[in-house]
């Protein structure tokens, strides 16, 4: 019978070729074998809450707002261009980085983080468009559903919508003066369902078909406990919102490949949707935490009113502000975090 020295060094051999396939092509050999092995060390530590962010102002906003202790003895790991910061908030020990804008880059480092780190779940956080009038800019939302609006076909004019979309955009609909929706040549779009792909279902039965993707359940009853939070108000003295933000837990959101600054769509996505906001990675994220069977949490600070302002659009204005409320609610959602649970019962 093999000592248990003989069986763990095997298991570590397995481990470290496995690490390679999801380390950068281009690294030399001895490069990819110390990154595993640092690997190793970093998931003795874990496991870790993941923190995926997107771009540049939504980082600045959250290193600045939190009292991140990197890691010691490896406070970051590069992998695939991106940095993996690892370290602690309030005593919570996390792992995160910047996935880069849009769904490919967000579903790759979801991804990436999954394979590589000792996860417990994923908390994606950033800034959106506000498409529901009932919100406001500077407050934030933590939607219980996401769906991918950017699946869509374009159908040929002739075609008789029929049941197999989700929803149609008839662009004939949006002519001025406004027609009946035969007059416009670009005909209209039909919204697809995603193909979900989950250790759930297995790899021998079909992909489920789905519209809209759940974030867990449990993590939003805690994150309802953030409804009465303090968020910020005034960008500096001289620039304030009228009203004071506020935080809401489950409505809806959508994502696409689309910057939306445009009031007729705003309209359409929130009349045809419900949705309240609309951003370019949220839906990637939550897709690939679903499939692979971990927790997802969406955290999304409204920086402007997707094409319903007069004038320009006030990402510029009130991204800095949104971004800080994000990373507030962020940081109040880590500190409500059990410091120990089963993972089995979030999936």
């Amino acid at each position: 019978m093999a000592s248990l020295d003989h069986i763990l060094c095997f298991l570590f051999f397995i481990f470290i070729i496995s690490t390679l396939h999801v380390l950068p092509v281009s690294a030399t050999p001895s490069h990819k074998l110390k990154t595993a092995i640092t690997i190793r060390q970093v998931n003795r530590r874990g496991p870790y809450i993941g923190l995926v962010t997107v771009f540049e102002t939504e980082e600045n906003a959250f290193l600045g707002s939190v009292d991140f202790r990197p890691d010691p003895n490896h406070p970051f790991l590069d992998l695939s261009g991106r940095r993996f910061r690892i370290g602690k908030i309030h005593g919570k020990k996390v792992v995160y980085v910047r996935c880069g804008i849009g769904m490919v880059n967000a579903a790759a480092a979801t991804q990436q983080m999954l394979d590589v780190f000792n996860m417990k779940g994923i908390v994606h956080f950033g800034i959106a468009g506000n498409i529901n009038n009932s919100m406001s800019i500077g407050d934030v939302s933590i939607p219980k559903q996401i769906t991918n609006a950017g699946l869509w076909d374009w159908l040929n004019p002739d075609k008789a919508e029929g049941g197999e979309y989700a929803a149609y955009l008839d662009f004939g609909k949006y002519t001025v003066p406004q027609g009946d929706g035969s007059d416009s040549i670009l005909g209209s779009i039909g919204y697809s369902y995603e193909e979900l792909y989950s250790v759930s279902i297995g790899h021998k039965k079909s992909p489920q078909k789905v519209f809209w993707i759940n974030t867990t359940q449990e993590w939003l009853q805690l994150a309802a406990g953030l409804e009465k939070m303090e968020l910020l108000q005034c960008v500096n003295a001289t620039l304030c919102l009228p009203e004071k933000p506020k935080l809401v837990v489950g409505l809806k959101a959508a994502t696409a490949n689309t910057f939306v600054d445009n009031a007729a769509y705003r309209d359409f996505l929130y009349d045809t949707f419900g949705v309240s906001s609309a951003d370019m990675e949220s839906s990637a994220v939550a897709m690939t935490c679903v499939s692979n069977g971990y927790p997802v949490i969406v955290i999304r600070g409204l920086s402007d009113l997707a094409g319903a302002q007069t004038g320009d659009n006030a990402v510029r204005k009130f991204g800095s502000l949104a971004a800080t409320n994000t990373a507030r609610a962020v940081l109040e959602f880590i500190k409500k975090l059990p410091p120990n649970y089963n993972l089995n019962s979030y999936v």
